[in-house]
């Protein structure tokens, strides 16, 4: 989930952890473990902080090791004992379940999304996402919001509004997954267009009854639709190259962290005087009829990198980008 959304179920967690007595009779129990729950909520993403030392660290390591299964453990151990030093009174145990919990249901939501993680760390490296709920949620975010309005204006009882709001909450999950497995396992009769060995995959997007439909057949081919209302629409068809420049860029540093971490990666080369430019897209992300997830890579002739870049951006400010790096 995006950050902000992080934030919410941080607070709220912080909310519901004032039904357990243990914390609720204590003076600094509800500030110590909304701290907690905040933070632990948080944890995870300070892999964030690899930006600084170069995009192509940052995509091939973000929701990697920081959302392991260690990392869980070590993010819960690292909370729980600066908010013990600072708040001795506290009965550490109770703290530290609630900010546990906080660390995994970071986790736990990112899996939902179609970015994933490699949760499942050191058993396996496998990104696993489930494509089920958009990185941003609306319903969700506005679900926490409002309960989280309600107890700083006084209204409600956090006792009262949270369990109720984490019971919403998981019946929306439920209700998303059965949606998805359901519309998934009609695509392929629907489409009129299948051949023989193409798989189907949904994708969630902001709206309740819309998914993104990517196809891929085994000639190096994706078809990249819509499902509305009950209704499949195919919008374009994108083909893959099958060319030594795309086997070449596959050495390139930024290419490596691109393919490390995208399950439906498309090389594309356009051939100029002074070499090639293979650009690698990320089917997932189709926004505007642009894919903006992108690692692109200038050779020469002899299929050597001149400059590279991996990231987010859209069609106009990655030429420019390229432009500026080749002075």
């Amino acid at each position: 989930m995006d950050s902000g959304t992080h934030l919410v179920f941080g607070l709220g967690l912080g909310g519901l952890a004032l039904t357990d007595p243990a914390l609720a009779a204590e003076p600094y129990g509800p500030v110590a473990v909304l701290i907690g729950t905040v933070l632990g909520s948080q944890a995870p993403d300070a892999d964030m902080l690899l930006r600084f030392k170069s995009n192509a660290d940052y995509i091939k390591n973000h929701r990697g090791l920081s959302h392991s299964i260690p990392a869980v453990l070590g993010w819960t151990v690292l909370i729980t004992l600066v908010l013990a030093l600072v708040f001795p009174s506290v009965p550490w145990t109770h703290l530290g379940a609630w900010v546990l919990l906080a660390v995994v249901v970071h986790v736990f939501t990112d899996l939902f999304n179609s970015y994933g993680t490699q949760a499942a760390r050191p058993v396996s490296k496998r990104w696993i996402a489930w494509n089920i709920i958009h990185i941003f949620d609306p319903f969700i975010f506005l679900s926490h919001v409002a309960a989280i309005v309600l107890w700083a204006s006084g209204w409600a009882e956090p006792r009262a509004i949270f369990p109720v709001l984490y019971v919403i909450v998981a019946v929306y999950y439920g209700w998303r997954a059965w949606v998805h497995r359901r519309i998934e396992a009609k695509l392929p009769a629907l489409d009129e267009q299948r051949r023989e060995g193409d798989r189907y995959f949904l994708l969630p997007t902001l709206s309740l009854y819309r998914w993104n439909v990517v196809r891929e057949s085994q000639d190096c081919k994706f078809g990249i639709g819509e499902w509305e209302n009950g209704k499949l629409v195919w919008i374009e068809t994108t083909s893959c190259a099958q060319h030594p420049a795309v086997e070449a860029s596959k050495n390139n540093r930024d290419v490596r962290s691109f393919l490390a971490i995208t399950p439906f990666p498309c090389g594309q080369v356009t051939s100029h005087s002074w070499g090639y430019e293979v650009r690698w897209i990320d089917i997932r992300y189709r926004h505007r009829r642009q894919y903006p997830f992108v690692a692109v890579v200038l050779m020469d002739t002899n299929y050597e990198s001149i400059q590279s870049y991996v990231g987010w951006l859209s069609d106009d400010r990655l030429q420019k980008r390229l432009r500026m790096n080749s002075y």
